[in-house]
């Protein structure tokens, strides 16, 4: 799948909003591809990780301190068995019905999933493009633990479980939207890869990070959506390409020049149709700092030298970019992230006006 999306403007998922209606008002003015909104503010099951854990297997959410584990130490087999008959119903490539609302997030979980799909049903017409996203399978699992506190990602059996779990949970994500878009755009969000190669997760293996991508990668493409990786820190940027993501996304403000160290590995990436989406918006304190003027200095300065180390044209760059906020703005206040919501359409217009898209 290729296109020029010709700084089309997304979003990251998380938002501080605690009106889910407004939230989605937000996305679908401030955004070409809007997204459904992450609402941390309606407590514990919308943080990042627990809100795609519904449907996993041994998945315990402790209300009272606040935290979810696996409950590994008892016979899990029967639930485990469980499981994979209901993926292989879905997913097996040969006899899988592709139906995998088995694992759906249900409105407990994500306000705004449903408060968008609402919105959307009434305006009764289908948007060139939506965004939908979920917790990346590394990210979950180094993040989540056993009932040891013990990252679950470390127990292969149930690390397995999870990209599989997470695979499908992007499939229902889609087939929900696809009624309402043209083209949908998953991004799995990686934020703990920015810690790779350190000595936290040394025994963490690059050959199994890429896998595991993969695996959510092609359960993204199986239902024609594009696929994207998002790491809001510096990571070693080459891994999300080998894995076959369709668009790789980065803080473009502050690491915006650590893409230019896989000049190689960008120039085969965008040779083959796909893209970058530059996190141009920061989602900090800086925020109230900047301009649309102030942002176009930074994007172009790093596009510039992403040209001159990987050879690749800049007008190519261009077109094959989109942009986005570095992260998401659920730790912002709201008047910070009204800012960033108002500079990202802008500073899009700016940059497709200056190039005659």
């Amino acid at each position: 799948m290729s296109i020029k999306p010709k700084f089309m403007s997304t979003a990251i998922g998380s938002m501080p909003y605690n009106d889910p209606g407004h939230a989605v008002d937000v996305s679908l003015k401030s955004m070409d591809a809007p997204i459904w909104p992450q609402l941390g503010a309606f407590g514990l099951k919308e943080q990042m990780e627990i809100q795609y854990s519904e449907g996993i297997p041994c998945a315990v959410i402790d209300e009272a301190k606040g935290r979810m584990y696996f409950e590994t130490s008892t016979d899990h087999s029967e639930e485990l068995a469980d499981f994979y008959g209901i993926y292989e119903a879905a997913m097996d490539e040969g006899s899988g019905n592709g139906d995998c609302s088995a694992l759906a997030i249900t409105e407990e979980f994500s306000k705004g999933i449903y408060a968008l799909e609402r919105t959307l049903r009434k305006e009764g017409k289908k948007r060139p493009w939506l965004k939908v996203q979920t917790t990346g399978p590394c990210s979950f699992a180094l993040t989540i633990t056993d009932e040891n506190k013990r990252a679950i990602y470390y127990n292969e059996e149930f690390r397995d479980v999870i990209v599989k779990a997470i695979a499908m949970k992007c499939r229902w994500q889609i087939q929900m939207f696809k009624k309402y878009a043209e083209n949908i755009i998953c991004f799995i969000d990686e934020p703990i890869l920015s810690a790779f190669g350190s000595s936290t997760y040394v025994s963490v293996q690059r050959s199994d990070v890429v896998q595991h991508l993969e695996e959510v990668i092609a359960a993204v493409h199986s239902d024609g959506a594009y696929a994207g990786i998002h790491c809001c820190g510096n990571t070693e940027w080459s891994i999300l390409m080998d894995a076959g993501v369709d668009i790789v996304n980065f803080d473009a403000f502050e690491y915006g020049e650590t893409i230019s160290l896989y000049g190689p590995n960008v120039k085969e990436h965008l040779g083959k149709g796909r893209m970058l989406a530059w996190g141009i918006v920061p989602t900090s304190k800086k925020i109230k700092d900047q301009s649309v003027e102030s942002l176009e200095e930074v994007l172009e300065r790093n596009m510039e030298k992403l040209s001159g180390v990987s050879g690749v044209d800049k007008r190519v760059i261009a077109e094959q970019a989109l942009l986005t906020p570095s992260c998401g703005t659920g730790s912002l206040s709201v008047d910070e992230a009204d800012r960033v919501f108002d500079l990202l359409p802008n500073i899009s217009a700016k940059m497709k006006s200056k190039y005659g898209f």
